[in-house]
């Protein structure tokens, strides 16, 4: 969430960046309810340093003094009363607006609102040939280790059963991206809820602008959603905290499953692993000071980029452009991981610099030793997801034979180093 006075400043240039990403900023209604707040609270301030000046009049005041004083205490307690309904009518009026507000996109993404506006950053590995190469829903089914139909059976589509060996690999890679994350990379491992509640939600964004997006459970008298990534609870995990800036960065990781209804996706992907209702991740977070969100977006990127070499998946780095980023997200890289039964690079993972976005929504602030404070800044990325992960697995370390080599960093983790056809 914003900082009205930071959007109201000519100098943030926010109706501009805004635009950037397809958003108009309506100044005009923002500077009316906020200036009208701040009124609200002037009126009642003013009022109750007034009663209290007549409280102590009443009290020296004759008794032909008196009646008026006490008429007009009445009257400012009246003030008072109605100035403070005014402020918190528009203070809910003022935070449902900037709840809605995205964050601002960096000035250094490009322009363009679709992945085909990214700007390339960097490529990583040698892409195996498009030619002839089988996608992975025809090598899993092959190997016994997919079963499409039987899911479609007990869940409907865009969910996925593994079977054989296909749970063991599965297992095999969150272990072996917890170990790299926790053992080399000096991640906290946390096991999180998967059930959070609205507050939780909308401190990361998610709400109330993307509910629609999300699986919804009543329980009683409780609203609780599913998380769509542990991004939501490893944040939320110091909402209401003011932080030690010297303490920071904070890195955190957790493997979860994560559930998206995908409402508005237009059939994509709607055949195998891609694009699914449910699925399993590792994620990676970071909460840092936020001048040093930069730094840390870079590192972030490497650590993702680490799993992804250490299993010899080709991959590129792309900058997305300033309208396709996330909405909490101020700058988003994209790992696209090629997949040569699609003939096409695919996104695999997203890091991104939410500045201090998220801390503002959720109240993570931080204090400096010096008594400094303000709020932190906040970075996720996958670490990577298990279904995708193993869609890329498949479809690059496909032989001419039908099966499929496993990469050496994994087979101490699965025990086998190939999958045959079943």
């Amino acid at each position: 969430m914003h900082d009205p006075r930071v959007l109201l400043d000519p100098a943030a240039d926010a109706v501009r960046k805004l635009s950037r990403r397809g958003f108009t900023l309506d100044l005009a209604y923002l500077e009316k309810v906020f200036s009208g707040r701040n009124a609200a609270i002037q009126r009642g301030d003013e009022a109750r340093a007034e009663s209290k000046r007549l409280s102590t009049a009443v009290k020296g005041a004759t008794p032909e003094e008196r009646p008026a004083l006490v008429q007009a205490s009445r009257d400012l307690k009246t003030t008072v009363s109605e100035a403070d309904e005014e402020q918190k009518r528009l203070d809910a009026e003022l935070t449902e607006f900037l709840l809605g507000i995205p964050n601002l996109p960096a000035d250094e993404l490009p322009d363009g609102a679709s992945d085909a506006d990214a700007e390339l950053v960097r490529t990583w590995g040698e892409p195996l040939p498009a030619e002839g190469a089988r996608d992975h829903v025809e090598l899993g089914e092959s190997l016994g280790i997919l079963d499409l139909a039987r899911a479609t059976k007990l869940a409907g589509p865009r969910f996925a059963v593994l079977c054989g060996k296909g749970p063991a690999l599965e297992r095999a890679l969150a272990r072996y991206f917890l170990d790299v994350a926790t053992g080399r990379h000096g991640y906290t491992e946390f096991s999180v809820p998967t059930l959070v509640n609205r507050e939780t939600m909308t401190g990361t964004g998610q709400l109330p602008k993307f509910e629609q997006d999300l699986f919804r459970t009543g329980v009683a008298d409780r609203d609780l959603f599913l998380i769509p990534t542990a991004e939501v609870p490893l944040t939320n995990l110091h909402a209401r905290e003011t932080l030690v800036a010297e303490d920071l960065p904070l890195a955190y990781t957790a493997h979860t499953p994560c559930f998206r209804s995908e409402a508005g996706s237009y059939g994509r992907d709607t055949k195998g692993l891609i694009r699914l209702h449910e699925f399993s991740k590792v994620e990676l977070v970071r909460i840092v000071r936020p001048e040093d969100s930069r730094t840390e977006l870079e590192l972030l990127l490497s650590h993702a980029e680490t799993v992804m070499q250490e299993l010899g998946l080709a991959y590129r780095v792309v900058k997305l452009a300033a309208g396709d980023i996330g909405f909490s997200a101020e700058m988003t890289y994209d790992i696209e991981v090629w997949l040569p039964g699609q003939g096409a690079y695919r996104e695999i993972a997203s890091a991104s610099d939410f500045g201090s976005f998220q801390a503002r929504r959720a109240s993570i602030r931080t204090k400096a030793k010096d008594g400094t404070r303000g709020f932190a800044a906040t970075l996720n990325s996958s670490g990577l997801p298990i279904g995708r992960t193993l869609v890329a697995l498949l479809e690059q370390g496909q032989q001419p034979d039908g099966s499929v080599t496993i990469p050496p960093v994994l087979v101490p983790y699965c025990g086998f180093d190939r999958l045959v056809p079943a």
